[in-house]
């Protein structure tokens, strides 16, 4: 029995052509340990060529195609583990395996873990998750130049459990730690291992930065930091979360307000819940390092009436179209609290960023009032926003795969996932020329592939930031006839 592997990403465009769009491109939370998710019968197909790992002309034969998920158990519904499609079937058989990660689960001796990761399905969860881990979690202040690191070594044994956490799980702590930064904080009544995500922050804390500091050896970094904390002037601020030091910012206000993230995330679904009274929740995803929301904003088509009407006169065609909301924020890295505009495509499978987001920034006394002042400015920067969008239908590109792949280069993205986007680009629109609106939407392709690898929430948000970037760029600068070397 032939077997074809694929990435996630391919298979679902495979299956999207083949199907007539039954198969979702975005990303699905999940829950439960294992769900049949689709069900159905796949008529004989030619797949296009340019789709990385499939040959040319590969027929897809009449089958049934069971696509299985399995999760492992937790309250709400989570990213999946992996991805079986069983190859029990006359003609194409299609197997795909995801390994799954500590991050996919929610078990609660595992909180601690800095690679803990979930994802929810539930806006009610969601919140409820967020404020039972700011109860677990506390702030506290203390002299920087009182601040010590240590490095951890194999012969370190448990230390005391902290505050409602038993002996057993201060061990695993330990154990996550030796296994990540293989550091610890001291102070004179408190003795904390430090989070990986907490590691930008000390840094910046002590006065130092720079790439090599990367590279040293713990015990190294840890007398390096230790001498800059001897002189370091004013207070620290530490972010103490489930057994770990996740941040360590300036103790001042003016260097770094809190804002506490329970409290961002409900305001936020109230005022979306006054003001847009269709919204829905389309999914939350929890890290260390970054907290993050999407509201739908069903009904609201006023949003993107403009957008739509383009399309419509540029002869665009497209399907369901939807705005929505991003809510990004974090108490342990530098991140403030940040509204994106976002745009939900049915023709093309998944969301689109439309960049020019609401920021506020964790300095200069911020509070929740200046966030309340942020929300009542959503709908006049999404439509500066998708103007930005629209835009891009009037500018006419010549040579749209060097122009593709120029500027992924020009705005972060790597060599691999650019070369990927732009094979892509060439299998659903040719190489002849198109607008840049087009070439903007194949750029956008990146976010889906690092979704589809498993990447977290944060990389991918940080993926999305720099595809954004590209609504900025002056486009007949990348649009160059000759051959592109990266």
């Amino acid at each position: 029995m032939p077997t074809a592997l694929f990435p996630l990403h391919t298979l679902l465009r495979i299956v999207h052509a083949a199907a007539g769009g039954i198969a979702d491109r975005t990303a699905i939370p999940f829950c439960g340990r294992r769900l049949s998710v689709f069900n159905f019968f796949v008529g004989q197909k030619t797949c296009s060529q340019g789709f990385p790992h499939v040959k040319a002309g590969m027929d897809l034969k009449p089958f049934h195609m069971n696509f299985t998920v399995h999760c492992k158990e937790g309250e709400d519904g989570f990213i999946p583990a992996f991805f079986i499609l069983p190859n029990g079937h006359s003609g194409l058989g299609i197997n795909i395996f995801r390994k799954a990660e500590t991050r996919m689960t929610m078990a609660k001796q595992n909180f601690y873990a800095d690679s803990f990761a979930a994802a929810f399905a539930r806006e009610g969860t969601f919140l409820a998750f967020l404020t039972e881990r700011e109860a677990s979690a506390a702030w506290e202040t203390r002299h920087a130049k009182d601040l010590r690191i240590e490095a951890l070594d194999g012969k370190t044994t448990v230390l005391a459990p902290p505050p409602g956490m038993r002996v057993t799980e201060g061990k695993a702590i330990i154990e996550d730690t030796m296994e990540n930064t293989r550091l610890l904080l001291k102070a004179k009544d408190l003795v904390y291992p430090v989070r990986g995500c907490a590691v930008m922050s000390l840094l910046k804390r002590s006065k130092i930065n720079g790439t090599a500091l990367n590279k040293v050896e713990k015990p190294v970094l840890a007398r390096i930091l230790n001498h800059c904390l001897k002189v370091a002037a004013g207070d620290a601020l530490l972010r103490i979360a489930d057994g770990k030091i996740s941040a360590v910012h300036a103790g001042d206000r003016n260097d770094y307000a809190i804002l506490e993230m329970p409290e961002l995330f409900s305001r936020t679904a109230e005022y979306l819940e006054t003001e847009f009274p269709g919204r829905t929740f389309a999914g939350g995803s929890f890290e260390h390092s970054m907290v993050t929301a999407v509201w739908e904003l069903s009904g609201e088509t006023g949003l993107v009436k403009a957008y739509q009407s383009a399309l419509t006169l540029h002869g665009v065609e497209y399907g369901e179209i939807k705005p929505a909301v991003r809510l990004t924020s974090s108490d342990a890295a530098f991140r403030g609290a940040n509204l994106y505009p976002t745009l939900f495509t049915g023709k093309r499978g998944g969301s689109v960023t439309l960049g020019n987001p609401l920021k506020l920034e964790h300095r200069d006394g911020a509070d929740m009032k200046d966030f309340d002042a942020q929300l009542k400015l959503l709908c006049s920067q999404y439509q500066l926003a998708i103007g930005k969008l629209t835009k891009l239908l009037d500018i006419e590109i010549s040579n749209p795969v060097n122009c593709l792949l120029r500027i992924c280069k020009h705005i972060g993205i790597s060599k691999k996932p650019s070369y990927e986007a732009a094979e892509q680009f060439k299998a659903l629109n040719g190489e002849a020329p198109c607008t840049a609106h087009d070439v903007y939407f194949g750029i956008n392709e990146v976010v889906f592939m690092l979704q589809c690898e498993g990447a977290s929430g944060s990389k991918v948000i940080r993926m999305e930031e720099n595809v954004a970037r590209a609504l900025s760029v002056r486009w007949s600068d990348f649009d160059i006839p000759c051959d592109f070397k990266w």
